[in-house]
């Protein structure tokens, strides 16, 4: 007792002996045979304190080093024996380490030491030993290349531009009910829909500090730029500006329209509430858009498109709040559903998908509504559907074949089920049930897919819709396709530029901004040539918008950031080392301990004795707690099961649940730790644990699987993870199985080799959720079925149990997937795995390395003496690290416990190892190693290495004995840099006022091209065309221009003349066409825009889209301003022209009968179907 005393309080080097113990003769008497075929007389040499010592490092180098080597570079805002935080100078990857002498003070620890009561493993109970130091570490060959190298970081991005962080990336917990969704630009606003509400952000409040911890705002917006929130309605989906009318609309989950005023007296204490808001549809509003005309139109699911003329709306914007309940109602009668127009007989002739995305074409007032398949083109004037065409261009004119497309799948199924033909029933048995079974199988996999609305063409489906500054439209794809279009809906080109799916777009000047589901944003020119692209969130970009000299960007997690509207430019390289000089401003070190255990139960229950001595014991100062099992339940029928629920996303088992509620127990769940997440895979099992006071910090959690079993499809051997944000960094777990038996070496570096490069962490999805889930879940009983009676049949037939799983779960994983079925992880290959992105991996589990070349009694012999250092020398994991094989780069502390493997169960202490017939040699196979951010080994925690971690405690506890493997646990010290985002955008802020060259920058970019206009009086008479002239006089920059009308006015006989009043959208009234309505002029170019009077007749009232009387106009005088808005391809601000047209009314009214005559004599009528005007472009 007392020598095991000594050695708890000695150092590493005094605890080693310089000599070999002293044994009994006839451990002696014979050679040790090695893998290679040597033989070492051990008894005659004189041992140092390690057969390692090359490998040892007894310097200590603790200057810091900043790391910039090849690879990629990450901003620290996403994003051999060897000391903490200490070394040589030596790469942490290269195989070399040394013993540490780093005291690090820890806070919370206020226990002292009362009495040490060693157990049969020599280890401590936890509290018992203080103060803590870290233990010395052996350090695997390989960590410096590849995958295995840890990702660097910065304060900084260095390869990205600099952003503006609105909304930094909130923890996925924190936004329950409260997810952003999209957002919106005002000319000094930037409007958010969110799941809640509204919420709004004035530009100038962007680099002011967060409210913090302990301020009006909820979790998840300590860090946030000062916003205000509207009060409680249903989710908004979409947001639309109305400058006109100083008035943002919303679409909502409830199929509202809501509007909400621009300028109003926001309050921190009172939440903005709603104006005018009506019953739009019964679906969702999916998406909305102001028409060139002031007209708003939304569209819903199943293909339903409306239009709300802007005569009712203005109408109801201008009664008064106790007229409220009317104004709805005027509203939500006026309407007039554009599908039920094109619908003759029951057959309609656009698509019943849902209307994604809306587009105003501004220059030619067309409408454009996508599907995920389809589009349809719309006249804005006369709502005239002009164009129903598919995603490849070829033009539709088809029924709704809904009704018929699920009466074929009906047939579909008979056909599989029908009695079988003679010949059928002349085959064998076994070829019989196989028919049958996999005709049942298609048909219930065609009857998933397409009950989920899965098609051929899903990867093809449209997701986002832009109009850019010469005209064109492009579109997104869901596979990364982007596609140009002309304005009559002809396709012309496409690009990809990314692999991944594009969700958004915008465009300023001759710029386009296209947001992926990578988190990618990419600059495109007009040409679709990529000009530049940078990782600009860790989540897919959902929305884009501009606004204040910024592309603003929404990510799904909810940050918002800002570019500059020239980014990537100058301006980003003198942001960068500005704002990386400031670092220590904004730098905050945290310190956290993780307790991490593994064992292989071996199919048993453990005793809450044996869990607290596990782990119960050690958490007194820990706020993670990880554990990873193995084995918690196996056999051939589980397996099989296990395998067809993974094929649908379903996972975990009761047993699986029990372990879980009583480690909680243990932990004292509920009080002290919150359970944050698992995931299981078969028998392997790994759970997580926080800390109550330390929740706030972390979240996101990530679950992954893969499987090494036979074919890498069953989970008896594989390994499961999680991913979660701590303090903003990536830390990720990995419990794995590896194969067994003492030659299987390569197979086990195999199995971690896959593991590490196809593990993907993805959220886990509640299937009963959704319709295509209950459909899964449908067929995954026809898969457990399957499976399990194909499993019968082959083992009938004499196939090894294991082979018949193999063939039953292949099969049904096959049945799911079918033939268009994307693969774990498309993008293997393309860019670094998941576990090689993160600040911190951590490794546990049976990894099933043995002992070589030593019998069972020597092996018994050195750990009966505790020689554990002689033993480590045959331990096949430490070789195989050490020749650079397997766990690359990653540290494990010095061993000092007895083997963990194999004992028989029931038996306490070392008497317990495998007595048996087989007498398996014991051996570590329960081993838990890490790789932090340390590129080098000298590195400090900073933002250049912001995780840095130390082993504090790394035991066996043997006295535990309900399986035949002991249980393992290990305590880590990890130190975390992480930024204050609040600060550091101040920071931002401060920068871009004080410095001049940034100032002069900014400065440049409100540069506006000079134009001129032909006039600025133009008078119509009925039918009359003006066509006007603008004149580009730079000959060098392109101008963008972009018509609207600020108002319109009535003059009465007396030649009185009413105030201009502006439609939504500033948009043109209906009698004037004005065309090209945008576009771009190049160098010392004319365009000429057609303004042109035509013939309208207004109906009195609509209720429910049915005229209640006959026609009438207005026989007044008119007079409406057209500002011609002028810009510069980057520039931030514009310059305006202002033309005045003035409409003079004949006296010569045209009844509505003969419009098409006047119409055909005096010009084009928008009833006919032209071709647009194309913009003409004479030398200057």
């Amino acid at each position: 007792m007392d020598e095991r005393l000594e050695e708890d309080d000695k150092t590493a080097l005094e605890e080693l002996s310089l000599a070999p113990p002293h044994r009994k003769a006839h451990s002696y008497s014979h050679q040790l045979r090695t893998n290679t075929g040597t033989h070492k007389h051990r008894h005659h040499q004189i041992r140092k304190h390690s057969l390692d010592e090359n490998q040892i490092m007894i310097n200590h180098v603790t200057s810091k080093n900043k790391v910039y080597n090849d690879g990629d570079v990450n901003s620290s805002d996403e994003d051999e024996f060897f000391p903490y935080s200490t070394g040589s100078g030596n790469s942490g990857g290269g195989g070399v380490g040394s013993v540490s002498e780093r005291h690090v003070d820890y806070i919370g620890l206020s226990q002292r030491i009362e009495g040490i009561a060693l157990r049969d493993g020599g280890a401590c109970d936890e509290g018992q030993r203080l103060p803590q130091q870290p233990l010395p570490e052996f350090v695997g060959s390989g960590g410096d290349v590849g995958v295995f190298k840890a990702p660097n970081r910065a304060a900084v991005h260095p390869s990205r531009p600099t952003c503006l962080e609105l909304r930094p990336h909130p923890l996925r917990e924190t936004q329950v009910g409260k997810f952003l969704r999209t957002i919106a630009c005002t000319e000094t606003q930037l409007w958010a829909g969110q799941e809640s509400g509204i919420r709004v952000w004035y530009y100038s409040d962007a680099y002011k500090p967060g409210i913090g911890t302990g301020g009006r705002a909820r979790r998840g917006d300590e860090d946030a730029a000062p916003f205000y929130e509207s009060a409680n309605t249903s989710p908004a989906i979409c947001l639309m500006v109305d400058h006109g009318s100083k008035l943002v609309w919303s679409g909502h989950k409830d199929g509202k329209i809501r509007s909400w005023k621009m300028e109003q007296n926001f309050s921190d204490e009172t939440a903005f509430k709603e104006g005018l808001s009506w019953q739009a549809h019964r679906g969702p509003v999916l998406s909305m858009v102001i028409s060139s005309y002031g007209d708003i139109w939304s569209g819903s699911e199943g293909g339903v498109i409306k239009f709300w003329p802007w005569k009712a709306i203005e109408k109801s914007l201008s009664l008064t709040l106790e007229e409220r309940h009317m104004a709805a109602l005027l509203v939500e009668r006026s309407f007039i559903d554009l599908r039920s127009q094109v619908t003759v007989n029951g057959v309609c002739n656009i698509s019943s998908s849902d209307v994604k995305c809306l587009l105003s074409d501004y220059v030619r007032a067309k409408v454009w509504a996508a599907g995920s398949l389809s589009f349809s083109l719309w006249d804005a004037r006369t709502r005239e559907l002009l164009k129903v065409f598919n995603i490849e261009g070829q033009i539709e004119n088809r029924a709704d074949l809904s009704s018929t497309q699920d009466q074929s799948v009906e047939d579909e199924m008979n056909v599989k089920f029908v009695s079988k033909s003679k010949k059928e029933k002349s085959q064998g048995f076994l070829q019989r049930s196989r028919n049958a079974i996999m005709g049942a199988a298609d048909a219930v996999r065609r009857v998933a897919t397409k009950g989920a609305g899965a098609f051929a063409d899903e990867n093809k489906k449209t997701e986002a819709i832009v109009l850019t500054a010469d005209g064109m439209i492009w579109t997104g794809c869901s596979n990364g396709l982007l596609i140009q279009w002309d304005g009559n809906g002809n396709r012309l080109q496409d690009f990809t530029h990314h692999p991944c799916g594009v969700l958004c777009f915008c465009t300023h000047g001759g710029r386009i901004w296209a947001g992926y589901v990578s988190g990618m944003v990419q600059l495109l020119d007009l040409e679709g040539n990529l000009i530049a692209s940078w990782v600009a969130h860790n989540g897919p970009v959902i929305k884009l918008v501009t606004g204040n000299g910024h592309v603003y960007s929404l990510a799904t997690h909810g940050g918002i950031r800002g570019w500059n509207i020239s980014s990537p430019a100058q301006i980003d390289n003198i942001l960068r080392p500005e704002l990386a000089a400031r670092e220590e401003l904004y730098t905050r070190l945290e310190n956290v301990r993780i307790l991490v255990g593994t064992w292989n139960v071996g199919q048993g229950r453990a005793s809450h004795d044996a869990l607290m001595s596990w782990l119960g014991s050690a958490v007194s100062d820990v706020g993670i707690v990880v554990v990873g099992l193995q084995e918690v339940e196996m056999g051939a029928g589980f397996l099989a099961m296990s395998a067809a629920k993974e094929t649908v996303g379903l996972e975990g088992s009761s047993i699986g649940q029990w372990w879980q509620d009583h480690i909680g127990k243990a932990l004292d769940e509920g009080s002290t730790f919150e359970r944050v997440g698992s995931r299981q895979l078969a028998g392997l099992l790994i759970a997580i644990w926080v800390r109550k006071t330390l929740r706030t910090h972390v979240g996101d959690l990530d679950v992954a699987a893969v499987a090494c079993g036979l074919g890498r499809a069953i989970g008896n051997k594989g390994g499961v993870g999680l991913r979660l944000r701590v303090f903003d960094r990536i830390i990720c777990f990995a419990n794995c199985h590896f194969a067994a038996h003492l030659e299987a070496v390569n197979r086990r570096n195999a199995d971690f080799d896959h593991i590490f490069r196809t593990m993907t962490f993805t959220r886990s999805s509640n299937l009963l959720n959704n319709a295509a889930g209950m459909l899964r879940i449908l067929f995954l009983s026809c898969c457990i079925v399957f499976s399990t009676y194909l499993f019968w049949l082959l083992y009938s037939f004499g196939l090894p149990w294991i082979a018949s799983v193999a063939a039953g779960v292949s099969s049904a994983a096959q049945m799911l997937r079918g033939p268009n079925a994307a693969t774990v992880n498309p993008d293997e290959g393309k860019g670094k795995p998941d576990l090689a992105e993160a600040d911190m991996f951590i490794f546990c589990g049976d990894f099933n390395y043995r002992l070589f070349g030593i019998s069972y009694d020597e092996a018994r012999d050195f750990v009966s003496q505790r020689s554990f250092d002689w033993l480590r020398e045959k331990d096949q994991l430490r070789a195989e690290m050490k020749a650079g094989r397997v766990f690359q780069g990653m540290h494990e502390a010095l061993i000092r416990f007895p083997p963990t493997y194999k004992f028989e169960r029931g038996k306490p202490g070392l008497g317990g190892y495998d007595s048996g017939e087989k007498k398996r040699i014991p051996a570590w196979c329960d081993r838990i190693l890490y790789r932090d951010s340390r590129v080098a080994s000298g590195q400090e925690c900073s933002l250049e290495c912001p995780v840095v971690a130390s082993i504090l405690l790394y035991d066996a506890r043997m006295d535990v004995t309900e399986s035949d493997h002991k249980p393992v646990r290990c305590k880590l010290n990890v130190d975390i840099a992480h930024v204050n985002r609040s600060i550091r955008r101040q920071e931002f802020g401060k920068i871009l006022e004080s410095n001049e060259a940034i100032r002069s920058s900014l400065e440049a970019q409100r540069f506006v091209p000079e134009t001129a206009v032909s006039t600025n009086q133009i008078v119509l008479q009925n039918q009359d065309t003006f066509n006007l002239k603008i004149t580009n006089k730079s000959g060098v920059d392109m101008v963008f221009f972009h018509i609207i009308c600020e108002g319109q006015s009535s003059i009465k006989e007396d030649e009185v003349q009413s105030d201009f009043r502006p439609r939504a959208s500033y948009g043109f009234p209906l009698w004037l066409e004005v065309t090209p309505g945008a576009g771009m002029i190049k160098p010392d170019q004319v365009v000429e825009i057609s303004i042109h009077h035509e013939e309208f007749h207004t109906l009195e009232e609509f209720v429910d889209g049915i005229p209640q009387s006959w026609w009438s106009e207005d026989t007044r005088d008119k007079e409406v301003i057209l500002l011609i808005n002028v810009r510069g391809s980057c520039s931030t601000d514009t310059k305006m022209h202002r033309v005045h047209v003035r409409h003079c009314f004949s006296g010569n009214s045209v009844h509505p009968d003969k419009k098409s005559n006047a119409s055909s004599r005096h010009g084009p009528s928008s009833n006919q179907k032209i071709a647009p005007k194309h913009v003409e472009i004479h030398s200057n």
